[in-house]
């Protein structure tokens, strides 16, 4: 009975041993399981996470390395156009330098030679007056002393007596002192010499009577007059040289000014251009070298963060591999035939922050043949003259002097040919004026309308340079302000991309960690119970085996294979004792490797955080830096649109200025090519024409029928003189012609033929 109760007590001891153990496995097994299912589902979440952020990095790394490359092939160009505009604007500030110190030059010797101009002038204007004031000095006198028979010039011996007729009694006082006031007067342009004879013939006693004292004062008036009047003479022709020398610098002078005014003036156009374009394209260079800097600064930090985040990944994969491992390896002791549970835990996946960079933006004379003179009577001439105008009429294609020639052969009256002569000599002259007026003008009009014409041509030069250089800085592919207003806004874009991009990618890192370390803390836990119920039971159970307590009733008839349990009846539990502290040893391994994982997850969650906070501040900044880059851009997009569309109005304007020109100087090309080719020849056909009038009209009057009929009309013009024809210098012709007697022509007119 006793053998029979112990062996029942010991099969249901056996029993509940077999009931717990079976229960604490499971559940470990279990737990075990699902740290390993959650395990793989947390990786292969982490594994998505990084897959996008691998694919952030090599997408950002990829355009960033491409506009780093783009950024500095525009900056290669900037540079080199900004070196080229740099060169010409100094050759061009140099040329204007020049320019304006010969402007200065030319200005300045303008004055000077106006001032000595004026000055000659006045010289001129002073001695002439002086001159004309002497000479005229000098005329009084000898009007004078001639009106009192004071010149002796024409007299026939020393003493000869020029009677004062008219003048008698107290007359004669008046003429002396008229005499006296003459030669004081002209005496003050007198030398000493001559003073000294004109006092002494003034101071002479009047006796109404001349001796030859008189013809030497006479003399040295007349002397003294001619000499002013040549001076006069030649003071004119110097003033006028002066002024024509003068006229022609001038001339010279203000047309090199035009010139130079001109060019001065084109070049400070091109000059203004370049200070635009440059201004442009330092703007533009230093955009996208800050551009380029803000590009590299990101590259380097996203290289480092990506190679950062890429580690922590492969670090983390390792750990929950060696997890997995040691949680399969456990599940493997536990349960040999099924995997009940395996260790479920998570890594909280930190996907890594991008820092976000800002994509830099990153114009014949005809020779008349000489005609001798024959005077062998009035055929002969007539025929002469006939044959000299015929031969000059064809030699100058002369209508004119065909009519004249005409007139001699049809014997008009020898008035009538002078007359038709002397009317075609005037038009003749009036002719040449017209020509030379239209000449000049030509000349003229030639001369300032080509002038206009090169400065309009110089004008569309600098136009269309202006036009190309700003269509170029608006839209040029690369570096134009189209293209860099383009950039930036899609660089706010990529920028707003890549914040929602990051903050999306945060929000996920941040939910996955909330998640690990739930799991984590929860796993912790579990572990921590686990351990505890093995280790209270396999030390338990190592106590019982220590004090070797029977757990089960001996058999008696046990087999011989087991008698070694009859002497030890615990030692059937020592493997799984051993099994069980391993599995613990597991446990615990795994509970440490689940503790650093927390603290690991918290670290890269804090990192992940701040890098995150630390892309964000950068990503606003470019943003706000694009933004302020977006603004200025636009504004000097509106004013280069503006000076482009001022540019292209001017082009048109200057265009239909030069159009103009060029019509109009097309128009006066006809009339002005014929006065030009023709000029010469005509002048000279009129030559020709005027010499053959001249030539003809003294053969007329060396004819004697001329002469005839010229005595006949002067004897006519006599009247009743007829004593006039026969000498017409005798008094009795002079007295006849005057209506007076003989007797009184004579008495007012001493020494007359026949007095």
């Amino acid at each position: 009975m006793m053998k029979c109760l112990v062996l029942f007590l010991v099969l249901c001891t056996g029993s509940a041993v077999v009931e717990q153990k079976d229960r604490t496995i499971t559940k470990v097994v279990k737990l075990l399981q699902g740290m390993l299912d959650k395990s793989k589902k947390e990786g292969d979440e982490e594994r998505v996470i990084f897959a996008k952020f691998k694919c952030y990095c090599d997408t950002n790394n990829a355009d960033k390395t491409a506009s780093i490359e783009e950024k500095t092939e525009q900056i290669a160009i900037l540079e080199s156009r900004i070196a080229k505009i740099q060169g010409e604007t100094g050759e061009l500030s140099a040329e204007c330098a020049d320019l304006k110190a010969k402007m200065a030059d030319n200005t300045a010797a303008r004055a000077e030679a106006k001032a000595l101009r004026g000055k000659e002038n006045k010289a001129f204007e002073a001695e002439q007056t002086d001159l004309v004031d002497a000479i005229a000095q000098m005329k009084s006198a000898l009007a004078t002393l001639a009106a009192v028979g004071g010149d002796q010039t024409k007299s026939t011996g020393a003493d000869n007596k020029q009677f004062m007729a008219g003048h008698k009694g107290a007359s004669l006082v008046g003429v002396q002192a008229q005499v006296q006031d003459a030669l004081k007067a002209a005496s003050a342009l007198m030398s000493a010499e001559q003073r000294s004879t004109a006092s002494a013939f003034v101071q002479a006693p009047f006796t109404g009577t001349y001796t030859s004292q008189s013809a030497q004062v006479v003399g040295i008036l007349k002397s003294m007059r001619d000499t002013f009047k040549a001076n006069l003479g030649d003071a004119r022709t110097t003033e006028k040289n002066s002024l024509e020398a003068f006229n022609k610098f001038t001339k010279v002078k203000e047309d090199a000014f035009d010139s130079m005014e001109t060019s001065y003036n084109a070049k400070q156009k091109i000059l203004g251009g370049n200070d635009l374009s440059l201004s442009s394209d330092k703007a533009a260079l230093k955009t996208k070298e800050s551009e380029k800097a803000d590009d590299e600064d990101f590259l380097a930090q996203l290289v480092a963060l990506c190679a950062k985040k890429s580690k922590n990944y492969e670090n983390r994969k390792l750990m929950r591999a060696n997890e997995e491992a040691a949680v399969a390896e456990a599940v493997s002791i536990l349960d040999s035939d099924e995997a009940f549970a395996t260790f479920e835990t998570t890594d909280a996946t930190s996907s890594g922050a991008t820092s976000g960079g800002k994509l830099l933006q990153t114009s014949a004379f005809i020779q008349m043949r000489s005609v001798r003179r024959h005077m062998s009577g009035d055929e002969h001439n007539r025929k002469l003259a006939q044959k000299l105008l015929d031969a000059a009429a064809r030699n100058a294609n002369s209508a004119r002097l065909s009519k004249v020639a005409g007139l001699l052969q049809a014997e008009n009256a020898f008035t009538t040919v002078l007359g038709e002569i002397k009317k075609m000599i005037n038009v003749i002259a009036e002719e040449g004026k017209a020509d030379k007026k239209k000449f000049d003008w030509c000349a003229d009009e030639r001369k300032t309308n080509n002038a206009a014409l090169k400065q309009h041509k110089s004008d569309i030069t600098g136009d269309e340079k202006d036009i190309d250089d700003l269509t170029k800085a608006i839209n040029d592919p690369k570096t134009g302000l189209k293209a860099l207003i383009q950039q930036t806004e899609d660089n706010l874009v990529q920028n707003e991309k890549d914040q929602t991009v990051q903050t999306k990618t945060r929000t996920e890192e941040n939910v996955a960690y909330q998640a690990d370390v739930a799991n984590l803390v929860d796993a912790s836990e579990l572990l921590t119970k686990a351990i505890k119920v093995l280790s209270a039971y396999y030390d338990d159970l190592a106590k019982k085996i220590e004090a070797k307590e029977a757990l089960v009733q001996e058999d008696p008839v046990a087999p011989e294979a087991f008698a070694g349990d009859k002497q030890n009846g615990n030692v059937q539990f020592a493997g799984q004792s051993e099994a069980g502290n391993k599995i613990i040893g597991m446990l615990n391994f795994i509970k440490d490797e689940t503790n650093k994982e927390e603290k690991e997850a918290h670290s890269d969650e804090e990192s992940g955080q701040a890098d995150y906070e630390d892309s964000m501040t950068k990503l606003k900044k470019d943003e706000a830096d694009f933004e302020k880059s977006l603004v200025k851009n636009q504004d000097l997009l509106a004013v280069k649109e503006k000076a482009l569309l001022q540019a292209q109005e001017d082009l048109k304007a200057t265009t239909a200025d030069k159009v103009a020109v060029e019509e109009y100087l097309l128009k006066i090309k006809p009339g002005c090519d014929f006065i030009k080719t023709n000029f010469a020849q005509r002048e000279a056909n009129r030559k020709t024409e005027s010499t053959a009038l001249n030539k003809a009209t003294t053969l007329i009057k060396a004819t004697p029928a001329y002469k005839t009929a010229v005595t006949a009309a002067t004897n006519e013009s006599y009247g009743d003189c007829k004593s006039c024809v026969a000498d017409k210098d005798h008094a009795k012709c002079k007295a006849c012609m005057a209506d007076v007697t003989i007797p009184a022509y004579c008495a007012g007119h001493k020494g007359t033929k026949g007095c």
